[in-house]
């Protein structure tokens, strides 16, 4: 295999402008139950395996892993991941790209036994998205999740399941503690179809890890922002500060009193490097995020102040937003607890830090 940089189209077998993967002929065999001892950030060159690697938190997470010396493949069929997340990495020794989804079985197969380890964070994402495509939501979050943690239990791969705050539905019990009970709403909204599906992604990350000791760690995510991020799928916050640059009406969608906690992509990131290499957090399911809160009305004051945007606050319905009835939570706050005694996590950025190299990155677009 090249040193350098390889991209690879799957499905068409063609070259997205650098080398052609072979998959087959560069396949290394070794033991199913070769469970290697390895530190993240210590001196041993591990291979990721990063699913989903060409969005938002995986193309961050790549660059991080590479940045310690490991070697990554990515896998991301960009149907929400961006190519130009990751095209600066291309030609990065270490690095190779592979465009298919995780559901391709046969791939796969290659990918995980290849790797060292598994970052599993390919899934559909978003609101909008969720909520005008739940047939494929649930598909790719429940398939796509049997195929990887099969997988990686076939051939003994640590693996890093990316879950989510959506998981706590409508609980009123605040902050979230990881055993705290699930409240989701009526199947009539079609936007619990994705908590129901991260439910069922950690119920099997959590069969495999008691019934067959897969080592797995789940790590809920809340609220996480930063450079990169696509307002497309009803991200809030890249939503927020184009239209600000643009001195566009914010549109706030209900009253704008929910209150969410949003944690720089950069600690998150971090957080999955300390946590991979913690034996203490496997069979656990951890919350990460920040407890800075702010409502939404706030946010929409301070990428205004900060943009020195002339853009007014405008509220629309939920119905008018989505186009359907549409249930949503007040309050979304995360107990750091499990975390903080696991790895001493602290998130380093605030909240008006994050939103400053938020801002930067949609200018210099």
């Amino acid at each position: 295999m090249s040193s350098g940089g390889v991209c690879f189209d799957a499905a068409t077998g063609s070259r997205c402008g650098i080398v052609l993967l072979n998959m087959g002929m560069q396949m290394r065999m070794r033991s199913a139950m070769d469970c290697r001892r390895f530190s993240m950030e210590g001196h041993l060159r591990m291979k990721m395996l990063v699913t989903g690697g060409a969005g938002f938190i995986g193309s961050h997470l790549t660059q991080k892993l590479l940045n310690l010396g490991h070697s990554v493949i990515v896998v991301d069929d960009l149907s929400t991941g961006t190519y130009s997340n990751i095209s600066d990495l291309v030609g990065t020794k270490g690095f190779q790209f592979v465009r298919d989804t995780v559901r391709n079985e046969s791939i796969m197969t290659t990918l995980v036994d290849r790797s060292d380890v598994v970052f599993h964070l390919a899934a559909a994402v978003g609101v909008q998205l969720i909520v005008d495509r739940p047939v494929h939501t649930m598909e790719t979050n429940i398939h796509g999740s049997e195929v990887v943690l099969n997988l990686a239990n076939k051939f003994r791969r640590k693996i890093v399941v990316a879950s989510t705050s959506e998981v706590y539905g409508k609980n009123t019990k605040i902050p979230f503690n990881e055993d705290d009970d699930t409240t989701l709403g009526s199947t009539r909204f079609t936007r619990w179809s994705y908590a129901c599906s991260k439910m069922v992604d950690e119920f099997l990350a959590l069969a495999y890890h008691d019934e067959f000791d897969l080592p797995a760690i789940i790590c809920r995510f809340f609220n996480t922002i930063g450079p990169r991020q696509m307002g497309a799928y009803g991200m809030v916050v890249p939503r927020f500060v184009r239209r600000a640059l643009a001195n566009d009406d914010i549109q706030i969608y209900g009253t704008g009193e929910q209150s969410r906690c949003f944690c720089n992509v950069a600690d998150v990131v971090d957080a999955l490097v300390k946590l991979v290499d913690c034996p203490a957090a496997i069979g656990e399911v951890i919350n990460v995020g920040t407890t800075e809160s702010t409502t939404i009305n706030a946010l929409a004051d301070k990428i205004i102040s900060k943009t020195g945007s002339s853009s007014q606050k405008k509220y629309l319905s939920y119905e008018e937003a989505y186009g359907r009835p549409f249930d949503d939570m007040l309050v979304r706050k995360p107990d750091l607890t499990k975390i903080r005694k696991l790895i001493g996590f602290e998130p380093e950025f605030t909240l008006d830090q994050t939103l400053e190299q938020v801002i930067q990155f949609e200018q210099e677009r």
